[in-house]
């Protein structure tokens, strides 16, 4: 019986390596492409030599030429951290709209299911809380954050588009702040930030007055998450996400408090269109999906310090 075939843009970065692991470990063959802008070869190196795993470096903003079937595409190419698309905004905006262009043509041409990862972003400094589907947002479109708020937005949009007008078989994922291993400790982020000034004796920057809020996801969690949404039929977007909220400066305490250290707290100037609340509306992910996540941010920040103790 013939394996089914996942191709994976992205798939040399955080979340999209996991996807690789995943689909492999359910019996897929995965292509990965990548063009390395953010993503890491280590990240891919222990599946180089899987028979089920081939990798080609590419950038999906130009023309995707595949050979063969493919039975799923699953779109996770695009700087995702603040550092990453406000240092690359131009490709930020080419890879969410001419690279989701080329996977959606890609699936067209393939008769393939298309799975999109969105983000949260697109709710903006949202007015309301928690977050759900059906909340349109509040982004400024020409901010500096406005490159990949409108990049997702526009991603979403045409998505839709190829649903309703070509019947394409598609999803979208609405990803909320997922951490873990492989995780980059420059990322900019706020997790790789603070475990990397606690283990190393900085003070742990905390921006503005530290009241804003934010819900961590294991990546784990949000694997299993999009495995099943992948295959669902729903083709609305999806929160995925850990309803659990706190506060920039509860996380900044409990992350210094895991890693044992005596750094202080600073304080800095809260960036331009910072959301000041995050925190997912999971009703929908439950009822389709039946998902919720499992692991504790105890337990997940205590398995992400492990690995970058290990890695750093």
């Amino acid at each position: 019986m013939r394996k089914k075939i996942a191709v994976i843009t992205g798939g040399a970065g955080f979340i999209g390596s996991h996807l690789c692991d995943k689909f492999i470990q359910n019996d897929y063959k995965v292509i990965c492409l990548d063009n390395f802008i953010t993503g890491k070869l280590q990240n891919i190196r222990h599946l180089l030599k899987d028979k089920n795993f081939r990798f080609k470096e590419h950038n999906i903003s130009k023309y995707i030429s595949m050979q063969g079937k493919v039975d799923l595409i699953l779109h996770f190419a695009s700087p995702a951290s603040p550092e990453d698309y406000l240092k690359f905004p131009i490709q930020t905006l080419k890879v969410g709209s001419l690279g989701t262009h080329n996977c959606l043509g890609l699936a067209k041409n393939k008769k393939s299911a298309f799975l999109l990862a969105s983000t949260s972003e697109v709710y903006g400094d949202p007015l309301v809380h928690p977050q759900p589907e059906t909340y349109w947002g509040h982004v400024n479109p020409v901010g500096f954050r406005g490159c990949y708020d409108e990049a997702k937005r526009f991603a979403e949009a045409i998505t839709m588009a190829y649903h309703r007008v070509h019947k394409l078989d598609t999803r979208i994922v609405r990803i909320f702040n997922t951490y873990g291993p492989r995780m980059r400790i420059n990322d900019g982020r706020v997790v790789p930030n603070f475990i990397y000034q606690a283990m190393n004796g900085l003070p742990v920057s905390v921006y503005g007055s530290g009241q804003q809020t934010r819900s961590f996801c294991y990546v784990s969690d949000l694997i299993d998450g999009i495995y099943r949404l992948s295959h669902a039929h729903i083709h609305t977007p999806v929160n995925l996400g850990n309803p659990g909220e706190f506060t920039i400066l509860q996380f900044a305490k409990l992350v210094l408090k895991m890693c044992s250290a005596k750094s202080r707290i600073i304080y800095k100037r809260l960036p331009v269109d910072d959301p000041k609340q995050r925190k997912p509306d999971i009703t929908l992910a439950k009822k389709v999906l039946n998902w919720q996540p499992k692991i504790s941010l105890e337990m997940g920040l205590l398995k992400t310090i492990e690995w970058f103790r290990d890695n750093g």
